[in-house]
């Protein structure tokens, strides 16, 4: 087993005599450090795990170092009001906003729609060193979030994707999230306009036949390194081609000098109707559930 590929680990793959190209994604620790703040309820928990997951897979098709992909899914009628979770650098961080009375009252396994109700999810890619930024926006539709994916994939991008997306929870409280995302490439497979991609080619339902056939708890496994789950799927292949392991963590880009320098901004009156009975200005981070108190002494600021 190659324990850097055991998990917090995204693993890129290429099938060349197929034109298709995958991800792969393992998360661990980097749960538990991102939901260890929230207090959430184990159903929002795996919601954002699997949101988690699907994050690390998207944000590793980043070919800028410095871009940024964001998953929002925004609704209304449902348990969930927002979900955000983001990608850069190969840091991940993530949040949900839910109504906890309507939690209680769905039941242990509320369905998606239970979840989010009616709500669109959209998909953004920003690439700064291109100064390119892309959006695609998709009803949040189907029985998971992997099936609401793999419709994005259809409509947005038009090629043929299979997504899966498996969370669990072990004895220890522990969460382990998996994820697998193969495409069929555009012919040639590089340096081709994505309106050449052919939605009927025939080598892509013997690749999603294999990689459809991956296990929940193949996907969760950490004893189960990605590039031996890769060959379990693909040894029967003429080639498969891995590339370099992307190492993922937690990363919230909350910064208390940052904050401050926004608030400096503000006029004194303003920040004065801001302040607490303390005389501390507090700005909360949503993402990693810190507070930041802030002090100014207008006295001597200007």
């Amino acid at each position: 087993m190659t324990d850097t590929l055991s998990s917090d680990v995204a693993l890129a793959v290429t099938i060349p005599a197929r034109h298709a190209r995958g991800r792969l994604a393992r998360l661990g620790p980097s749960l538990d450090a991102i939901l260890a703040n929230h207090s959430y309820p184990p159903v929002i928990e795996q919601l954002l795990v699997e949101a988690l997951t699907l994050t690390a897979l998207l944000g590793t098709l980043l070919k800028d170092a410095g871009g940024q992909m964001t998953l929002q899914a925004q609704a209304e009628g449902g348990i969930v009001g927002l979900l955000v979770c983001d990608y850069l650098g190969g840091e991940l961080r993530g949040y949900a906003k839910f109504d906890a009375e309507r939690r209680a009252e769905a039941g242990p396994n509320p369905s998606l729609f239970a979840l989010f109700g009616k709500a669109y999810l959209a998909i953004t890619f920003d690439q700064p060193e291109t100064d390119e930024r892309y959006q695609g926006i998709v009803p949040l539709e189907g029985e998971s979030l992997a099936q609401a994916a793999q419709v994005y994939f259809t409509q947005s991008e038009q090629i043929p994707s299979l997504v899966r997306l498996a969370a669990r929870r072990d004895e220890g409280g522990h969460w382990h999230g998996g994820g697998l995302l193969f495409q069929h490439l555009p012919e040639g497979e590089e340096g081709r306009e994505r309106l050449h991609t052919r939605l009927d080619h025939p080598d892509w339902p013997h690749v999603a036949v294999l990689a459809g056939s991956v296990k929940t708890e193949e996907l969760t496994d950490p004893a189960l390194a990605l590039d031996a789950l890769v060959w379990r799927l693909f040894n029967e292949e003429e080639e498969v081609r891995t590339l370099a392991p992307v190492v993922l963590s937690k990363g919230c880009r909350c910064d208390p000098d940052y904050v401050r320098s926004v608030i400096e901004r503000f006029p004194v009156e303003e920040r004065a109707e801001m302040k607490g009975d303390d005389g501390l200005i507090r700005v909360d981070c949503a993402f990693c559930a810190t507070s930041f108190p802030i002090h100014f002494n207008e006295a001597s600021a200007g």
